[in-house]
Order: structure tokens, then C-alpha cells, then sequence
């Protein structure tokens, strides 16, 4: 059975950090592309972060870009996102997500056909 499932979120004051994990089962990551989504109560859900299979390129939302990083550990078929310099504008659910197609761009979500249960990120003083 093919899933993702996400952890690693939490309070944290403005500034602090945070790293996300997004554990892959059912599937390896060198032929999926997986995502990093937030949603925050009363706005659409937005695109964070993914990271390429194969060659492991990764794209970045412009909101996000120089304070958070993605990675993966193929040994251990997860993905990280780790997240610095946090704002309290960050506070959101967070979703990882697999599609299975090799992204030359952030993916809007109706290319991913697996979600995870989601995380609560809270950056609040």
C-alpha cells in the first residue's frame, strides 16, 4: 500500500526552526516527485516546496525561498523540510505528497495522487 506520512511539526516562536519529515512507503522516491503543501484556516491549500526523483532537483515558492530547504534520504525513503527564520505567516497545516511524475516545476496539487494526514507547524511568540 502505497502512503506517505508526515511529522516533525510543532510551536515555535518567530525565528526558530523546524524539519519536517515525510516517511514513503509502498513506493521508492527515484520515480515520484514529492511535495510539500500548507494550508492555512480559511485560504487555499499553497505549494511549498518538491523535490524531484532521479536527480533530485528541487523547486521553491518564492514565500519559502532561502529559509526553507527539502532534501531526501533514499536509504530511508523519507523527505525533510527543514524550515529557519520562520514567520508567523508559516503557521499552517502541512502536507507531504507523491506524484508520480518527475516535475520540471512546483506541481499544483491536482498532480499528486497521495496525501499525507498533515502536521500543524504554529510560529507564534
Amino acid at each position: 500500500q502505497l502512503q506517505v506520512v508526515e511529522s516533525g511539526g510543532g510551536l515555535v516562536q518567530p525565528g526558530g526552526s523546524l524539519r519536517l519529515s515525510c516517511a514513503a512507503s509502498g513506493f521508492t522516491l527515484d520515480y515520484y516527485t514529492i511535495g510539500w503543501f500548507r494550508q492555512a484556516p480559511g485560504k487555499e491549500r499553497e505549494g511549498v516546496s518538491c523535490i524531484r526523483g532521479h536527480d533530485g532537483s528541487t523547486y521553491y515558492a518564492d514565500s519559502v525561498k532561502g529559509r526553507f530547504t527539502i532534501s531526501r534520504d533514499n536509504a530511508k525513503n523519507t523527505v525533510y523540510l527543514q524550515m529557519n527564520s520562520l514567520k508567523p505567516e508559516d503557521t499552517a497545516v502541512y502536507y507531504c505528497a507523491a506524484a508520480p511524475v518527475l516535475a520540471t516545476t512546483l506541481l499544483p496539487p491536482n498532480e499528486y495522487d497521495y496525501w499525507g494526514q498533515g502536521t500543524q507547524v504554529t510560529v507564534s511568540s
